[in-house]
């Protein structure tokens, strides 16, 4: 691991909000994400499943978490399963978590190696009623892979068709989505990492480097200080490159007079970070640029305030909406007949502001969390407007990672990262 450890506590007070959720002879199991092939004997780098690593820290393939909270046994109402080192395993591979860190990680004390899980299951199995299985069902999910999760829930189903089967995502939607103070500094590490990302590609930027360089400068700073990856696959999308919400491809040259779009965040031990930013090529906005760009932030910030606790999730998008209706009606782009005409379903403003303007975020860029409750106090969210216009070949869309307050607004925990214009140009140029 290259980031800091994190305090048992956390995964402690976790496991035991999600045991208190369960019904009586309840238990549930979370699995480790498998280790994935690409081709021949190659692999794709192991990421662990966010679930099992939320509920105990625990950042090793091949592991299983039983919950049990009625166990007759005390000694097993909380269990590890880890897959045993051996001497081959060590030489090829290190060694892996033994026991005694195990426990320090995760703060369960009962560890046992992998080849006792099918006995103690069915030791635990004569008194639980109710099996938690745990799937995805997060609202942007897409699977077509079977994980190991789904493998292994597939075995408990056949092993014990009699009992009740009960699901554990809606229990960890709620609790995924309410982040503990040691969560919001990982959040906030993961955020100051991305800001020295983008302090140093202000001094690199310039006409004729390619979008990929610009890339390879994030990954660079984010790499020396501890974070592992990209939060997600960055977008560095220069010109009209920036009206393709999802372009990764980053192989274009960026021009002098325009735009780059920069969705970037790094994560640190596996919380995510989400930014986005839009910087001139050459170091300088020119005036059309500057008044979209400062309709787009004017948007952002009145959007801001608009998550407190108690807000609705489609009534926060349609006053967003009517917001960014105000700015492109100033900006020319819709006029008094485009609002006349629009539809229910189909505002005017979609023209140019397609996407959403918040999303979750923790473990998951795309965090859980339900989308049909109030928001709360300690909600991480996204606040990202933007203003798309091809046939002027650029596009605009700034984004923050705020913490949702009791009272007043929320935190912005990227308010270190420069995003006026005054201030991106002064250091763009700075000699």
């Amino acid at each position: 691991m290259k980031y800091e450890s994190i305090d048992s506590e956390l995964f402690i007070k976790n496991r035991l909000n999600f045991s208190k959720k369960m019904k009586e002879n309840g238990i549930a199991f979370f699995n480790s994400n498998d280790i994935y092939p690409v081709s021949a004997d190659s692999t794709l780098p192991f990421e662990q499943h966010r679930d099992i690593f939320y509920l105990s820290g625990i950042d090793q393939e091949e592991s299983v978490l039983v919950l049990c909270p009625n166990s007759i046994n005390p000694k097993h109402r909380e269990i590890l399963f880890l897959k045993e080192t051996n001497d081959h395993i060590a030489v090829w591979e290190g060694p892996k978590i033994n026991k005694k860190q195990a426990y320090e990680l995760s703060g369960v004390k009962s560890v046992y190696w992998l080849n006792d899980l099918e006995n103690i299951i069915e030791e635990l199995m004569i008194n639980c009623k109710n099996i938690y299985i745990n799937e995805n069902e997060h609202y942007r999910a897409k699977i077509e892979t079977e994980t190991r999760e789904a493998r292994f829930s597939k075995w408990l189903i056949n092993k014990y068709p009699t009992q009740n089967k009960e699901r554990s995502n809606p229990i960890l939607q709620r609790l995924r989505s309410v982040k503990d103070p040691i969560e919001t500094r990982l959040i906030q590490q993961a955020c100051n990492i991305t800001n020295k990302g983008f302090r140093r590609i202000l001094n690199f930027v310039k006409p004729g480097v390619w979008e990929y360089e610009i890339e390879a400068e994030f990954i660079h700073e984010f790499l020396i200080n501890k974070s592992k990856k990209f939060a997600y696959t960055p977008i560095i999308a220069s010109g009209n490159n920036a009206n393709i919400l999802h372009y990764i491809e980053n192989n274009m040259q960026c021009k002098n007079g325009d735009l780059i779009l920069l969705d970037v965040g790094a994560e640190y031990a596996n919380y995510s970070s989400d930014m986005t930013r839009t910087i001139p090529v050459n170091g300088r906005f020119n005036e059309r640029q500057k008044a979209v760009y400062k309709s787009v932030l004017k948007v952002k910030k009145e959007a801001t305030k608009l998550l407190v606790p108690g807000t609705d999730w489609a009534e926060y998008h349609k006053e967003v909406g009517k917001l960014m209706t105000s700015e492109l009606l100033d900006l020319k782009l819709l006029d008094k007949l485009d609002i006349q005409q629009q539809s229910k379903d189909k505002p005017a403003y979609k023209k140019y502001f397609m996407h959403g303007t918040s999303h979750h975020m923790g473990l998951d860029t795309h965090d859980y969390g339900l989308l049909d409750e109030p928001m709360e106090e300690n909600m991480v969210f996204t606040v990202e407007p933007g203003i798309y216009l091809p046939g002027e070949g650029f596009g605009i869309r700034l984004e923050d990672d705020v913490i949702i307050q009791k009272t007043g607004e929320p935190i912005n925990m990227m308010r270190n990262i420069p995003i006026e214009i005054d201030e991106i140009e002064n250091l763009m140029n700075a000699s």
